[in-house]
């Protein structure tokens, strides 16, 4: 058997597609305030662009409110644009270097529009899986050619990868489905 293929690094691989998309779903808005909420905003400050969890502190101090404490008073603007121009329907208060972030009660079309960005995060995640598959399958077929492993070892190794895939995409398929389920819930 050749070094060069390895399962469990595919399975890896498949899981951090995975792990990406329920990062990218925990930023959605659903009823309730999370400070994940705010994950997807990027500052532009100092030159370059950070996290916004590297200019400020994200609280979450009731049901319906963000409160964002920015560290450097001079970053307070940039922080408010930031946060205006992340697309996520959110409008900061500011108060000194305190952003109140009220968040308001999501609308039937809102919710639909926030469904559809969750399917394509979905879409992007198992577009990443498949990748992964044919990564390996081609590395399989390069050992197969190179005399590396047999045919029959060939088709034994594929048969594991999709049935990796198969459970990634899987997964994909429920998180999607929850969030869904959680957004569209009133």
């Amino acid at each position: 058997m050749s070094g060069s293929f390895d399962l469990d690094d595919i399975k890896r691989r498949m899981q951090g597609a995975v792990a990406s998309l329920k990062s990218d779903l925990a930023g959605l808005r659903t009823g309730r305030a999370s400070s994940s909420l705010l994950d997807p905003v990027v500052v532009v400050a100092y030159g370059a662009e950070m996290p916004l969890n590297q200019v400020a502190t994200v609280s979450v101090p009731e049901a319906r409110m963000l409160n964002v404490q920015v560290w450097d008073r001079s970053m307070t603007g940039a922080v408010e644009k930031a946060i205006r121009e992340a697309n996520l329907g959110l409008n900061p208060i500011g108060e000194g270097q305190l952003l109140r972030i009220p968040l308001p009660e999501l609308n039937a079309e809102r919710r639909k529009e926030l469904v559809k960005v969750a399917h394509k995060y979905a879409e992007a995640s198992r577009v990443a899986v498949r990748h992964v598959r044919r990564d390996g399958l081609d590395t399989l077929k390069k050992a197969e050619k190179d005399g590396d492993i047999s045919e029959d070892d060939q088709v034994r190794f594929a048969d594991q990868v999709q049935k990796a895939t198969d459970a990634a995409i899987v997964e994909v398929d429920q998180a999607v489905a929850a969030k869904e389920k959680d957004i569209m819930q009133v």
